[in-house]
């Protein structure tokens, strides 16, 4: 019976499923077709993310690949550092010959800005100590449409536009060249991914928990209808569930709109997820959130008011959608290239 009645109430949602111990490693590399002129907006840039945090940078005016986080410039070898600048400086160049090989083949000119971009690098779950590859990503795109990705599964390129098929082919008859990217992707880059992991692991350990708010106002879409927002925000890693409930049972995700967790200045995240209830229909609902820095899940009751919540949200949304505008004028819309140089031209 006690099992019996442990069950119901996880479909109750009155237990959040557990949460996973994901991690990520990507590399972003930005290149544009001419100078902008703006202050910290380069040529060519390249960085790496663990776990969503920068850990190393490079850019076209100084040309030196350098740690950005202190566990980074501690343990790596001033030869990780020489090895990994020239390595940069050799896709900077070839990052230069295609974007002109792309231009010309969508039959751009130079006076208008072009920008191609290659995100690569793998996640893993690391739930109790058992390393388990989740996926690999490696992808471009070009003025922030998606251009070419590998299907690391069939191990081959996929195209998505009529203009990527010749670079498709050119790869896909390179045997090597997708025997490598697959190979990359679930043990080189997962190897680095764990030693990272282990030399950053108290940097990694700061978890941040999430502050959780519940508001409703009048729905701007549905006359006699209020919007009801549940926000969870300041948690990391961002990793998070967030439930909005009535009368404990969590509401079906097809009738919630969601933001997605994005991220705020202060490397942290949030998420919001809305649903539109009736007027009348005020009670009974709560946000739930679990995540791994609580010991146990928050549950932030709806009191059935409605206020104008335009500037509380507003200041809590701003300091991540601040955030996001300044990851998406850097790196983009995630625009991806190649690993390493050592393919070809497109």
């Amino acid at each position: 019976m006690a099992t019996v009645a442990f069950l119901f109430l996880a479909l109750l949602g009155v237990f959040g499923p557990a949460l996973s111990d994901k991690h990520s490693l990507y590399y972003i590399y930005t290149s544009l077709s001419k100078n902008v002129q703006l202050p910290g907006i380069y040529d060519f840039t390249a960085m790496g993310l663990l776990d969503d945090r920068e850990i190393d940078y490079y850019n076209s005016k100084d040309q030196m690949k350098i740690p950005k986080q202190d566990w980074m410039r501690e343990k790596m070898q001033s030869d990780y550092w020489d090895k990994g600048t020239q390595s940069r400086k050799s896709k900077e160049q070839w990052f230069k010959v295609n974007v002109d090989i792309l231009m010309q083949r969508m039959r751009h000119n130079h006076s208008d800005l072009h920008v191609l971009q290659w995100r690569h690098g793998c996640e893993i779950d690391d739930t109790n100590g058992k390393i388990t590859f989740l996926s690999g990503i490696d992808e471009y795109s070009y003025d922030g449409s998606e251009f070419l990705s590998f299907d690391d599964e069939n191990m081959r390129w996929v195209a998505p536009v009529p203009a990527a098929e010749p670079t498709k082919r050119k790869w896909d008859d390179v045997a090597i060249l997708n025997q490598y990217t697959k190979g990359y992707l679930e043990k080189e880059c997962v190897d680095w991914l764990t030693k990272f992991m282990e030399y950053g692991q108290e940097s990694l350990r700061n978890q941040s928990s999430p502050e959780v708010h519940v508001l409703a106002k009048k729905s701007s879409s549905s006359p006699g209808k209020l919007t009801l927002t549940c926000l969870a925000t300041g948690f990391y890693p961002k990793d998070v569930k967030l439930c909005v409930r009535k009368f404990r049972t969590s509401l079906p995700e097809h009738l919630l709109t969601s933001s997605g967790i994005r991220p705020n200045e202060d490397g942290t995240y949030q998420l919001r997820k809305s649903v539109d209830v009736e007027e009348e229909d005020t009670a009974g609902y709560d946000c739930y959130v679990n995540h791994a820095s609580l010991k146990e899940p928050v549950i932030k009751q709806w009191d059935g008011t409605c206020r104008d919540s335009s500037g509380s949200m507003g200041l809590i949304i701003g300091a991540a959608v601040g955030g996001l505008v300044l990851l998406v004028a850097v790196v983009g819309l995630l625009v991806f290239l190649k690993k390493r140089g050592i393919i070809g031209e497109f």
